[in-house]
């Protein structure tokens, strides 16, 4: 007998059949436990306010570390430190993905020995202390070797959350939960411009520059939600140790099966080399990674870029191309709020991924062309919006398509790693000869964009494919073929 035909098929991407069928979370209606509707509710409502709001919160500060060299740099740090000469900007904002993609795929594997609570929190309190370090310096050298080290810090977070979270909710779940973190972090993190334009005010307190007191006092931020983590933070459901102790047993056994009810990869094998590397033989993968790759170098051309472009592409002056770089974060905001909700309902991934792609298609010609200044500031709305909303839309396309705990673990670290490879392609987009139009890296994140929709249109082909070998009875729930 095989595979298929002793538990229920898993069948790949998506189906525009709501999910509101089932009570919660759109599990089948074979799915049994002594909880009644309103006590499963409460249950997932825990895991939420315990788990999201925390790795948000960690998430948002990891974002802010590794972007704000952009509000620095218009707050003084460019003259002061020579950066204007030049690649130094792009060398100092490029060698941070370098040792962040690097040290990438070992961290789902330590976050599993170690647990989150230690590992992630750890992590987080010393890149905190980097970053005060960063406020320092005297040398654009010493800043990028900082930024090394920061790499290194940062590596282990990203891919660890996005695996922690995909262990405890259901795929049908995962969408608005993935974009909820992304919110807290993407929005939190657009008001770095205002908090820098006010952190800027302490120039010259105790002989310290304003840019400088951004990156002390963010750092000092960091190292305060570090501390939180440690308290704070989740384990993973089926940890034995339970070190987390916010759930019972009976509820830990409830939030087990339904995911085993679901993707029946709950409980974690051990860790094996080969099992773990095997996850590259899936085309899927790379596919995943690629989307994210496309869709973060947008994203980061933008996080690096932004207020260099409204100051010298449309002529703010500092302290407004700080701040104007809030609005269209949290139009973001409301997209993946928006997005991430209808993704779990009707059970759609790849037709939003291309909804978002053909905002950034529509806005990046009005910020790179258009003769008003206010019509290209709304260009970078759409473009913003877009291509923020796609990072959680791209995490919850490849977890819900994705089964086994290790494969799952090595999908996260090759995405986020990918991730990375679109952070050094998004610094070097814009690049210093090109300004104020920008117009070479305008076209290449046009380029990334129109990837992006080829990309998706490859994989539900993909999906369609394997979805029918599966209903045939010739493929594996894991993906294998099965032998007759």
């Amino acid at each position: 007998m095989s595979d298929v035909e002793k538990s229920e098929a898993f069948h790949v991407e998506e189906s525009s059949k709501s999910g509101s069928d089932s009570p919660v979370g759109g599990l089948k209606d074979g799915f049994e436990t002594e909880f009644t509707l309103a006590e499963q509710k409460k249950i997932i409502h825990r895991v939420d306010r315990r788990l999201i709001i925390m790795v948000g919160l960690m998430y948002c500060v990891s974002l802010i570390d590794r972007t704000n060299l952009s509000v620095a740099n218009v707050a003084g740090m460019k003259l002061d430190l020579g950066l204007g000469i030049g690649y130094r900007y792009s060398i100092i904002t490029l060698v941070f993905f370098i040792t962040y993609i690097v040290f990438q795929p070992p961290s789902t594997v330590i976050v599993r020995r170690l647990g989150p609570r230690i590992h992630l929190g750890t992590i987080t309190v010393v890149w905190g202390g980097i970053m005060i370090g960063m406020g320092f310096v005297k040398s654009w050298q010493t800043l990028a070797g900082l930024r090394v080290l920061l790499g290194v810090l940062e590596a282990g977070f990203f891919p660890s959350c996005v695996y922690l979270l995909s262990t405890w909710y259901i795929r049908y779940e995962t969408g608005v939960r993935y974009s909820y973190f992304y919110i807290i972090g993407c929005v939190s993190s657009a008001f770095a411009g205002i908090l820098a334009y006010g952190l800027m005010q302490m120039e010259g307190l105790a002989g310290i520059r304003g840019w400088s007191w951004i990156f002390i006092m963010e750092g000092i931020l960091t190292c305060i939600i570090g501390i939180s983590g440690f308290i704070l933070l989740v384990g993973f459901p089926d940890d034995a140790k339970r070190s987390w102790r916010f759930l019972n047993d009976r509820e830990t056994k409830f939030i087990i099966d339904r995911v085993n009810a679901d993707r029946g990869d709950a409980h974690t094998e051990p860790f094996n080399l080969k099992k773990f590397i095997s996850g590259g033989n899936d085309l899927k993968v790379w596919l995943f990674a690629l989307i994210y790759f496309n869709t973060t170098t947008i994203t980061y051309a933008l996080a690096f870029f932004l207020p260099i472009i409204l100051q010298e592409g449309l002529g703010f002056d500092v302290g407004e191309s700080q701040c104007l770089v809030a609005p269209p974060y949290a139009l973001a905001g409301l997209l993946m709020f928006a997005m991430g909700h209808l993704g779990d309902k009707f059970r759609l991934r790849g037709p939003i991924i291309v909804f978002n792609m053909l905002l950034c298609i529509i806005g990046l010609p009005i910020v790179g062309w258009h003769s008003s200044a206010a019509v290209r500031y709304f260009g970078v709305f759409l473009v913003t919006a877009g291509a923020n909303t796609n990072i959680p839309q791209a995490m919850t396309y490849q977890a819900n398509n994705i089964r086994g705990q290790w494969k799952r673990a090595f999908c996260s670290a090759t995405l986020v790693g990918f991730g990375g490879i679109g952070g050094i392609a998004g610094s070097l987009v814009f690049r210093t000869q090109d300004s104020p139009e920008y117009h070479n890296g305008i076209w290449a994140c046009i380029a990334c964009s129109l990837l992006n929709i080829i990309l998706v249109g490859w994989l539900s082909l993909i999906f369609k494919r394997e979805n029918r070998k599966v209903d045939a009875g010739r493929l594996n729930v894991d993906g294998s073929e099965v032998s007759i």
